[in-house]
Protein backbone atom coordinates (compact mmCIF):
# COMPACT_ATOMS: atom_id res chain seq x y z
CA UNK A 1 0.00 0.00 0.00
CA UNK A 2 1.36 3.42 -0.93
CA UNK A 3 -0.40 5.64 1.58
CA UNK A 4 -1.59 5.30 5.16
CA UNK A 5 -5.03 6.84 4.70
CA UNK A 6 -6.84 7.94 7.84
CA UNK A 7 -10.44 6.85 8.39
CA UNK A 8 -11.48 10.52 8.09
CA UNK A 9 -9.77 10.98 4.73
CA UNK A 10 -11.24 7.72 3.50
CA UNK A 11 -14.72 8.88 4.57
CA UNK A 12 -14.13 12.22 2.82
CA UNK A 13 -13.13 10.39 -0.38
CA UNK A 14 -16.20 8.17 -0.16
CA UNK A 15 -18.33 11.35 0.00
CA UNK A 16 -16.33 12.87 -2.85
CA UNK A 17 -14.81 15.66 -0.77
CA UNK A 18 -11.02 15.46 -0.55
CA UNK A 19 -9.08 18.57 0.34
CA UNK A 20 -5.70 18.63 -1.35
CA UNK A 21 -4.08 19.84 1.89
CA UNK A 22 -5.29 16.68 3.63
CA UNK A 23 -4.02 14.53 0.78
CA UNK A 24 -0.59 16.19 0.84
CA UNK A 25 -0.41 15.68 4.62
CA UNK A 26 -1.15 11.99 4.06
CA UNK A 27 1.65 11.86 1.50
CA UNK A 28 4.00 13.64 3.93
CA UNK A 29 3.35 11.15 6.72
CA UNK A 30 3.11 8.04 4.51
CA UNK A 31 6.12 8.73 2.30
CA UNK A 32 8.38 10.82 4.56
CA UNK A 33 11.61 10.17 2.67
CA UNK A 34 10.13 11.22 -0.67
CA UNK A 35 8.34 14.24 0.78
CA UNK A 36 11.41 15.45 2.67
CA UNK A 37 13.72 14.95 -0.31
CA UNK A 38 11.42 17.02 -2.52
CA UNK A 39 10.93 19.68 0.18
CA UNK A 40 14.71 20.00 0.59
CA UNK A 41 15.20 20.33 -3.16
CA UNK A 42 12.51 23.04 -3.24
CA UNK A 43 14.38 24.89 -0.48
CA UNK A 44 17.61 24.57 -2.46
CA UNK A 45 15.89 25.92 -5.55
CA UNK A 46 14.33 28.86 -3.73
CA UNK A 47 17.71 29.77 -2.22
CA UNK A 48 19.31 29.95 -5.66
CA UNK A 49 18.88 31.59 -9.03
CA UNK A 50 19.20 28.32 -10.95
CA UNK A 51 16.41 26.83 -13.05
CA UNK A 52 16.38 23.59 -11.09
CA UNK A 53 17.75 21.63 -8.15
CA UNK A 54 18.32 17.89 -8.23
CA UNK A 55 19.37 14.94 -6.14
CA UNK A 56 22.25 12.60 -6.97
CA UNK A 57 22.38 10.64 -3.71
CA UNK A 58 20.82 7.18 -3.74
CA UNK A 59 18.24 6.45 -1.03
CA UNK A 60 19.69 4.75 2.05
CA UNK A 61 17.59 1.60 1.56
CA UNK A 62 15.03 -0.05 -0.67
CA UNK A 63 12.29 1.20 1.67
CA UNK A 64 13.15 4.82 0.86
CA UNK A 65 13.65 4.02 -2.83
CA UNK A 66 10.15 2.52 -2.83
CA UNK A 67 8.71 5.69 -1.31
CA UNK A 68 10.33 7.77 -4.00
CA UNK A 69 9.10 5.53 -6.79
CA UNK A 70 5.55 5.49 -5.39
CA UNK A 71 5.46 9.28 -5.02
CA UNK A 72 6.73 9.99 -8.51
CA UNK A 73 4.88 7.25 -10.36
CA UNK A 74 1.44 8.25 -9.09
CA UNK A 75 -0.12 11.07 -11.11
CA UNK A 76 -2.23 12.13 -8.10
CA UNK A 77 0.68 12.21 -5.65
CA UNK A 78 3.11 13.82 -8.06
CA UNK A 79 0.59 16.44 -9.16
CA UNK A 80 -0.34 17.30 -5.59
CA UNK A 81 3.31 17.71 -4.62
CA UNK A 82 3.92 19.93 -7.63
CA UNK A 83 0.96 22.15 -6.75
CA UNK A 84 1.82 22.16 -3.05
CA UNK A 85 5.41 23.26 -3.64
CA UNK A 86 4.80 25.33 -6.78
CA UNK A 87 7.34 23.42 -8.87
CA UNK A 88 7.49 20.89 -11.67
CA UNK A 89 9.08 17.55 -10.86
CA UNK A 90 11.28 15.54 -13.18
CA UNK A 91 12.55 12.04 -12.45
CA UNK A 92 15.35 9.93 -13.88
CA UNK A 93 16.60 6.49 -12.93
CA UNK A 94 15.87 5.25 -9.43
CA UNK A 95 16.52 8.36 -7.41
CA UNK A 96 17.48 11.40 -9.47
CA UNK A 97 14.66 13.81 -8.73
CA UNK A 98 14.73 17.37 -9.98
CA UNK A 99 12.51 20.31 -9.11
CA UNK A 100 12.12 22.96 -11.78
CA UNK A 101 10.74 26.44 -11.56
CA UNK A 102 7.46 26.39 -13.53
CA UNK A 103 8.76 28.99 -15.98
CA UNK A 104 11.72 26.73 -16.83
CA UNK A 105 9.49 23.95 -18.15
CA UNK A 106 9.90 23.61 -21.90
CA UNK A 107 13.08 25.67 -21.84
CA UNK A 108 16.49 24.44 -22.90
CA UNK A 109 17.59 23.16 -19.47
CA UNK A 110 14.34 21.32 -18.73
CA UNK A 111 14.18 19.86 -22.23
CA UNK A 112 17.77 18.66 -21.97
CA UNK A 113 17.19 17.12 -18.50
CA UNK A 114 14.09 15.22 -19.63
CA UNK A 115 15.47 14.19 -23.03
CA UNK A 116 16.03 10.68 -24.31
CA UNK A 117 19.73 11.47 -24.57
CA UNK A 118 19.97 12.46 -20.88
CA UNK A 119 18.14 9.32 -19.85
CA UNK A 120 20.59 7.18 -21.81
CA UNK A 121 23.65 9.05 -20.55
CA UNK A 122 22.49 8.63 -16.93
CA UNK A 123 22.36 4.85 -17.11
CA UNK A 124 24.71 2.56 -15.30
CA UNK A 125 24.66 -1.14 -14.41
CA UNK A 126 23.68 -0.50 -10.77
CA UNK A 127 20.40 1.09 -11.92
CA UNK A 128 19.21 -1.87 -13.98
CA UNK A 129 17.30 -3.54 -11.16
CA UNK A 130 16.21 -0.58 -9.12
Amino acid sequence: MSLDVSPKLLADAERGEVREEDFVETVRTSLPYAYTLIANLVDDLRDSTTEFADNHTPPPSEKERGQLLRALSSDAIRGSLERHFGVTLAFMNCHRVAVFRPEAVGGETHTRFTSLRSQILNQSPEFRDC
